[in-house]
């Protein structure tokens, strides 16, 4: 059964009660399909549900969610591959921003399906990629 990687924006629909994303992703939790979320995109999602006006009740919908997930630390790997990768794209003339690059590189390492609609991660080698948003 595959495994799936979250980005910010597949994220933050998960605190919003009877959004379609986040029953298709619960959904898929109760039927055995594992789900992880990179820390830079816990970062950046935590970061963003606490400046919204019902931050209050994003922490508390969270909170009973946030179990259910795997998290990939980061090390020096990881860091040296995602160089490696913005250095590759930047040669073609990409750019591919820090915190893409290393949840790209958590996603290749742990072959993972990176659920995302951010379009920077397409020209990345044998990184698999849905958008469930569609």
């Amino acid at each position: 059964m595959d495994g799936y990687l979250l980005d910010t924006n597949h994220l933050s629909p998960l605190v919003t009660l009877n959004h379609p994303l986040r029953e298709r992703i619960l959904s898929h939790y109760r039927q055995g399909y594992r789900f992880a979320i990179p820390l830079p995109a816990l970062s950046e999602f935590l970061f963003g549900i606490n400046l919204l006006p019902r931050a209050a009740d994003n922490r508390a919908e969270w909170n009973k969610l946030k179990s259910s997930f795997n998290y990939y630390p980061l090390d020096h790997l990881d860091a040296q591959q995602a160089a490696i990768l913005r250095l590759s794209l930047r040669k073609e003339g990409r750019q591919l921003a820090l915190f893409d690059a290393l949840i790209a590189v958590v996603a290749l390492r742990y072959h993972l399906i990176l659920l995302t609609t951010d379009k920077d991660f397409q020209p990345i080698p044998n990184l698999r990629l849905e958008n469930w948003l569609k």
